[in-house]
């Protein structure tokens, strides 16, 4: 099984999207600390949320599908950390 709980090839949900480029992330403003490899998955969180005023019952889709993203991407962080520690050994 794959420890990080990702679809396809060891690699977490969040790194098989395309990141958005500089000029969309500018035009559905998001922040420079949020433009990750889920930032993909935050615009339409975002406009859905706009969209709903920001109800919490509202874009719970969107949310745990960001909210999954970024879990996946901490465990592959922590996973290469791990590696790279064991390979100095």
């Amino acid at each position: 099984t794959n420890p990080l709980g990702a679809m396809g090839g060891g690699e977490p949900s969040g790194r098989s999207g395309i990141p958005p480029n500089k000029e969309e992330c500018m035009k559905h403003r998001i922040d420079t600390c949020y433009r990750d490899y889920c930032s993909h998955l935050l615009i339409p969180l975002n406009v859905c949320r706009y969209a709903n005023y920001f109800l919490p019952w509202k874009c719970t889709h969107e949310l745990h599908a960001y909210e999954k993203c970024q879990f996946d991407e901490f465990n592959y962080r922590v996973k290469q950390l791990k590696d790279s520690k064991e390979s100095k050994k």
